[in-house]
């Protein structure tokens, strides 16, 4: 449509709110549109089947029928008619199915005027497309239990939303808790690939010796340990979709290899020699600054760019305390499923929760709702509650929480715990005791070197080992001896 087309164009607004039709009416009015409005989805299916209009605005919820069904037959009869889907019903799963229905766009109430304006403008300027058939989406709004209505999580529903239908690489940032995994997976349930596996892997989990078997596979004979073949999470997640959890974590050497897999579209298991073809979308997600990393030479700049296609930064819970009720009710509702007594929060309480900072975000959030509903026995929870279930000692907080350890043993656990956790289809492969000795070992032989300045006569007096046994163990493990530096 030309620019002088386009200020004569006809935009028909249907919505059960007079108010905003009204409103509408005057903003698009006065760019120089020609504007019919009502209140009814039936009378805009007779306009739009009549052959009348330009542009179509439609609310969801209206008396006679609900506008994200009508909005098929409306592409089916005219596959080049802009539609714009605005609700009050701001969830994940309304972005997506109007997505997925044919809309140009939507848009949650309350909208910017300028904003839809502009969103207007777009669309009577773009292309028209062809005809294409709805997609049938997934049944049910709660299958992945994103929940917000703020405009920070609108912002993500609609970027979500655009990527249903494609198969590119996303990366995820956003602080440990806040819901990396949960996004991965509502990409995967509701995009091309949901009759696929959806498969994760964290890489903060899993010894750095392993990795590449994890991800790739190894045949029988490859290591120490290694029995029988095992397939990886790439042969796993075959026509579906590979999540990449702490990508950050994951060694230089590995790295090479996945971006030799993105740019070639095969691997090869470890210990094999034959080439497997790939089709894996991949979800990456990290809590740590990748930038950062590549200027400290820790993550590969190339790798980086074949990630973050499309960025996605997931906000902090301080960032949309306005969630935070909605939250509390899922999580209580949840635990009430779970067999706990049913809880609610009062409004004291509620506002302090909205003024608490959330160090660990929703998973914090989750936590606290399940511990106040096992624990307590009051109906409704108050502010005083709540303060000493949050409000703990600072050292307490700090063993439970905090990035230093108590022990090295604690770390050890914490490590193996975690490894352990992301084979929940079963064991690790054989020979774990091995490997994860192997692997404690290069840091410790590392760090005595670097303290000994290179010298490995004291090194080996520092570890208490025979100075041949020490230089077999650097020859093995590849370690590079720097003399002098410290």
């Amino acid at each position: 449509m030309t620019a002088a087309a386009e200020s004569s164009a006809t935009i028909l607004i249907a919505d059960d709110d007079r108010a905003i039709r009204e409103v509408l009416d005057r903003a698009l009015g006065r760019l120089g549109y020609h504007v019919r409005s009502t209140g009814n989805a039936s009378t805009l299916w007779r306009w739009v089947s009549g052959g009348e209009g330009d542009l179509v605005i439609t609310d969801v919820i209206m008396p006679d029928e609900n506008g994200l069904d009508l909005l098929p037959r409306m592409k089916r009869l005219r596959p080049e008619l802009p539609i714009i889907v605005m609700s009050a019903h701001n969830t994940l799963m309304t972005a997506v199915r109007a997505a997925e229905r044919g809309a140009y766009e939507y848009l949650p109430k309350p909208f910017d005027l300028k904003e839809l304006t502009t969103v207007v403008q777009r669309a009577l300027m773009a292309p028209r497309p062809a005809a294409t058939e709805p997609q049938a989406l997934g049944d049910g709004d709660d299958q992945v239990p994103l929940i917000g209505r703020s405009p920070a999580m609108q912002d993500i529903y609609r970027v979500l939303a655009r990527l249903m239908g494609t198969d590119l690489t996303v990366m995820i940032s956003g602080e440990s808790g806040t819901g990396k995994e949960l996004v991965a997976r509502a990409l995967h349930h509701y995009g091309k690939r949901r009759n696929g596996t959806f498969v994760a892997l964290n890489m903060a989990a899993i010894p750095r010796e392993l990795i590449e078997s994890e991800l790739f596979g190894h045949e029988k004979g490859a290591f120490t340990g290694a029995s029988q073949r095992s397939v990886g999470r790439f042969e796993q997640a075959e026509g579906g979709t590979l999540f990449l959890d702490e990508i950050g974590d994951m060694p230089l050497e590995a790295q090479t290899r996945l971006l030799r897999v993105l740019q070639q579209g095969e691997y090869t298991t470890v210990g094999g020699r034959t080439a497997i073809k790939t089709n894996v979308r991949i979800v990456a997600a990290t809590h740590r600054d990748l930038r950062q990393l590549i200027h400290q030479g820790l993550f590969r700049e190339d790798l980086f760019y074949r990630l973050n296609v499309v960025p996605l930064r997931l906000p902090p819970l301080r960032e949309r305390s306005e969630d935070i009720a909605d939250l509390v009710r899922h999580f209580l509702a949840q635990a009430q499923e779970l067999g706990l007594p049913s809880k609610s929060i009062d409004s004291e309480a509620m506002d302090f929760l909205k003024r608490y900072r959330w160090p660990g975000n929703v998973r914090e959030l989750e936590n606290l709702v399940r511990r106040l509903a096992a624990l307590y026995a009051e109906d409704v929870i108050g502010v005083d509650v709540v303060k000493t279930e949050l409000l703990e000692p600072e050292f307490q907080a700090q063993t439970q929480t905090g990035d230093e350890p108590a022990s090295l043993s604690v770390a050890v656990e914490r490590h193996l715990s975690r490894y352990f956790s992301a084979h929940d289809d079963g064991l690790p492969p054989a020979g774990l005791y091995d490997r994860i000795l192997r692997e404690m070992e290069r840091p410790l032989i590392e760090m005595s070197l670097t303290a000994t300045r290179g010298n490995q006569i004291r090194a080996a007096e520092l570890l208490g080992l025979n100075r041949n046994t020490l230089r077999k163990k650097i020859r093995d493990l590849e370690i590079q001896v720097l003399r002098g530096i410290k």
